[in-house]
């Protein structure tokens, strides 16, 4: 089965080797036909802990590393 990937921004880096990613995405309501922006955060896996917030990252579906993360960091760059 393939890894799902995504793309999000850094709202959190306190935790030791772990960043909490906010992933937003947009869909059209079946029912109102209006564009909706919905929003999930991520707690993926950073070993190196270069990441800071603000950043824009990519993060990839892994093994579950903790009890709440079974996401890793791909890549980032800072804006």
């Amino acid at each position: 089965m393939p890894k799902r990937i995504l793309q999000g921004t850094v709202v959190s880096d306190k935790g030791d080797k772990t960043v909490v990613v906010n992933v937003e995405r947009r869909f059209t309501d079946p029912v109102m036909k209006k564009t909706v922006r919905k929003s999930k955060r991520y707690h993926a896996h950073d070993e190196t802990n270069d990441i800071k917030v603000g950043e824009t990252v990519t993060i990839r579906e892994c093994r579950p590393v903790s009890k709440l993360k079974s996401w890793e960091v791909v890549s980032g760059q800072s804006e």
